[in-house]
């Protein structure tokens, strides 16, 4: 099942809705004299059931095409994982002159890399626009399974995530991490939540990046989950020792696809990431000025 938020091209109110094939069945409006949001779902015992109970039986499904869909999170914290992959340990010790055997080493510890990505103001939705920071000459898109997480530490769904990165400004120093990663706009959430529950198994699923410039296809590149060193309940349970989510948390898991050194995104690309029994996140790119 997958559960969106969106606005509604009559009233132009935000609602939550189920997406079922091209189109989106809208919930009630309200849930316990208040707007519905999209963590009732999610934090509910049983969010699929809690989504069908919830159902409006007295409005129309809407056409997918003509709902405009928004970030799929509401006061959740963005966190994300590092070098859970080879080719992101690989590409992390060619960028960085100083920090190389840094990344070595956490790919095989047993503590992984784990970093505050985004808050909810920092989060781009499908359709929007992920930026490039002023101060970068090489920033690159990072396509990530992300893991849907409530506040008492639950896998409850999965989402398609864009770890915006600066790859000249981490490695330059790896405690330039901060700036490579977070600034406005540097996080793509979306298109929807895939409820856990009933979901096709994700382990050996298959992630694949495209970029667009000026309509031309310059990237295009895929990696398998299969290739993740690290498991979801591992990163789970690390990131929440001695941390508290009272908001539920979504967790990027790590990226196997990064390309060629001598690729930059530029303002007006189009990156679209897909994700097997997901779907698919397209955003484009500007330049902070």
């Amino acid at each position: 099942m997958n559960i969106a938020k969106f606005i509604s091209p009559g009233d132009q109110s935000v609602r939550i809705g189920v997406v079922e094939k091209e189109t989106v069945a809208p919930l009630r409006s309200t849930f316990e004299g208040r707007e519905t949001t999209i963590s009732d779902v999610l934090h509910a015992a049983d969010p699929a059931g809690f989504a069908t109970d919830s159902l409006d039986r007295t409005a129309a499904k809407l056409p997918l095409a003509e709902v405009r869909l928004l970030a799929p999170i509401d006061q959740q914290e963005v966190w994300g994982a590092g070098v859970t992959y080879e080719r992101s340990k690989t590409a992390r010790r060619e960028e960085s002159e100083q920090g190389g055997s840094f990344y070595d080493l956490v790919y095989t510890a047993d503590r992984p890399e784990l970093f505050f990505k985004a808050t909810p103001s920092r989060v781009v939705g499908p359709g929007g626009a992920v930026r490039v920071r002023r101060d970068t000459k090489w920033s690159v898109p990072e396509p990530e399974l992300t893991l849907v997480v409530s506040p008492t530490l639950e896998l409850v769904g999965f989402t398609i995530g864009n770890d915006m990165s600066a790859r000249d400004i981490e490695g330059r120093n790896p405690l330039y991490l901060p700036q490579a990663k977070v600034y406005a706009e540097c996080c793509g959430i979306g298109p929807w939540i895939t409820l856990a529950k009933g979901a096709r198994p994700m382990e050996s699923t298959t992630i694949d990046l495209t970029i667009e410039r000026g309509g031309v296809e310059i990237v295009s590149d895929s990696t398998s989950l299969t290739k993740m060193r690290r498991s979801f309940q591992e990163l789970i349970e690390w990131l929440g020792r001695d941390n508290v989510f009272p908001n539920g948390v979504l967790l990027m898991t790590g990226t196997g696809i990064v390309p060629a050194d001598e690729f930059s995104l530029e303002a007006g690309d189009t990156i679209a990431i897909a994700i097997d029994g997901i779907g698919v996140l397209r955003q484009t790119v500007v330049r902070g000025g």
